[in-house]
């Protein structure tokens, strides 16, 4: 089965997410568990916590359905100590409030070597701080996302996620998500059915589907290559439908979270039930 939502706000507490996201006819969501843009915030009260997990129930979600999304602040890869340890500190925080909320899945974005340092060295800092996250935690998966490649920020190329995934020691609690504006940005091609197939051929042998645990589906306001991370309601950008078409009609992302971060949140109904109807 297809699990399709977006990316849903958690204005007034975490545990409202579950509820909004079914009044919007979603299968799966996304969220963050806590602000975005800070780096600390208080700790859940029993009450968020119990009311989470009763509106997961109520509204007929399990863990599998959620992709949670840690902060934009933290970068594992920054080579400063002092700045690495800060965001360690958030990541952490970031996997135990999903721990407590029973959550399985957290995405990241790898980081940045702010050109400070070499990608190798990033990459290997990266996969340090998700061996180290690992081990003060458990229960919940690291999924790493793939990057437009703006900046100095790594994960751009299929083989930077290759590279970390083979460098976390716990094969069981890593996972990749492929994020369809990103990876066209990078310069991967998904607009036909050739040049799909020939970037998932290519995505199998340097990854492999078997960490695949969630999908970014947006629509991309820049050209192919550019490296620009802009995202597009769907079928309004530089991708168009086709390739959307393509995915929810392709066997390896069954049973994963499929979360929408498009642009114009009026549209997501539409957009959830568009990418219903694709299926075949």
């Amino acid at each position: 089965m297809k699990y399709i939502g977006p990316h849903i706000s958690a204005s007034g507490g975490v545990q409202n997410a579950p509820a909004n996201a079914r009044a919007l006819g979603a299968t799966a969501f996304g969220m963050f568990a806590k602000n975005q843009r800070q780096w600390l915030a208080a700790p859940y009260t029993r009450e968020t916590i119990a009311g989470f997990r009763n509106n997961m129930v109520d509204n007929g979600y399990v863990a599998k359905n959620v992709l949670a999304h840690d902060g934009y602040l933290i970068n594992l890869g920054n080579p400063d100590p002092a700045a690495y340890k800060k965001s360690y500190a958030a990541f952490v925080d970031e996997l135990k409030r999903c721990e407590t909320l029973g959550l399985t899945l957290l995405n990241m974005h790898p980081g940045s070597h702010l050109r400070l340092a070499s990608e190798e060295t990033c990459l290997l800092q990266i996969a340090k701080g998700i061996n180290d996250a690992l081990k003060e935690t458990s229960g919940v998966t690291v999924v790493i996302e793939n990057t437009a490649g703006q900046g100095s920020n790594v994960g751009y190329s299929f083989e930077h996620l290759a590279f970390i995934i083979k460098n976390v020691q716990d094969k069981l609690r890593i996972g990749f998500c492929l994020d369809t504006c990103h990876a066209f940005a990078a310069g991967y091609d998904l607009r036909t059915r050739k040049t799909y197939d020939a970037v998932m051929k290519e995505l199998e042998s340097t990854v492999g589907f078997k960490y695949l645990r969630g999908a970014h589906l947006n629509d991309a306001k820049a050209e192919c290559g550019s490296h620009l991370d802009r995202h597009q309601s769907l079928g309004k950008g530089t991708l168009g439908l086709e390739p959307f078409r393509m995915i929810m009609n392709d066997e390896r992302f069954e049973e994963i979270p499929m979360i929408l971060e498009t642009i114009d949140e009026t549209v997501w109904p539409e957009e959830v039930k568009m990418l219903q109807r694709m299926v075949k």
